[in-house]
């Protein structure tokens, strides 16, 4: 929680009302005293609100209050439906804000202590998912995007980890590469699972998925000391 930005906790403090996905802790909502809860969370095989609700919610609670958070886990720029709820707000002709915020790549990468870059080796980080939505075509060339040199950060992978793994080997990644579960990163809860592609491939690695634990994977080879 207290990763939050200082102008993230100004603007939650004078909050009248928050809408929240599931992955926001109760310590976060905690700098909003005065504000109004709408729990707004999407969950992997869970009951969850659907996007055109979040939308029509978001504005119907903009035009009752005068400052409305739209609070989510991490960045809202990163797989957080940004686009979409703008959108909505813009039609609706009423005026927004993005506060960034810390995604979950760079805090995974924070607590395994590893750079997501190697002056002359990773030079560039590729941030995928493999998952789709409800009514999304399947993208099975998601993995022919990333390079073998490449540091890959998968959201949305933790349940599909097998078959990512599977895909990425198929795409010139060598088994042996190193690869990281990260649960609930910089959360008290948080859990990490060290372990390669190959070992992830044969689907007899078991972590711990809890729908409220949020996941991703981070692939490619750990920098050394220089």
């Amino acid at each position: 929680a207290d990763l939050l930005t200082l102008r993230a906790a100004k603007i939650l403090a004078q909050a009248d009302a928050i809408l929240h996905d599931a992955l926001v802790m109760p310590e976060v909502l905690d700098f909003a005293p005065h504000a109004k809860r709408i729990s707004v969370g999407k969950r992997y095989a869970s009951v969850s609100t659907e996007q055109a609700a979040i939308d029509r919610l978001l504005v119907s609670t903009a035009r009752e209050n005068r400052t409305v958070v739209r609070l989510k886990g991490g960045d809202p720029t990163l797989f957080g439906r940004l686009d979409e709820e703008i959108a909505a707000l813009e039609a609706a002709d009423i005026e927004w804000e993005v506060v960034p915020g810390v995604t979950a790549a760079t805090a995974a990468a924070a607590v395994l202590g590893r750079s997501l870059t190697r002056r002359g080796r990773a030079r560039r980080v590729v941030i995928a998912t493999p998952r789709t939505g409800r009514g999304e075509k399947p993208n099975h060339d998601w993995s022919g995007s990333i390079d073998p040199n490449d540091t890959a950060i998968l959201y949305m992978a933790s349940h599909v980890a097998a078959d990512s793994a599977r895909a990425l080997i198929a795409n010139g990644f060598a088994p042996h590469t190193a690869a990281a579960i990260v649960h609930a990163a910089t959360r008290g809860d948080q859990s990490i699972l060290r372990t390669t592609l190959g070992e992830l491939a044969q689907g007899t690695v078991r972590e711990h998925a809890a729908e409220d634990r949020p996941a991703l994977l981070i692939v490619g080879a750990p920098a050394e000391p220089s």
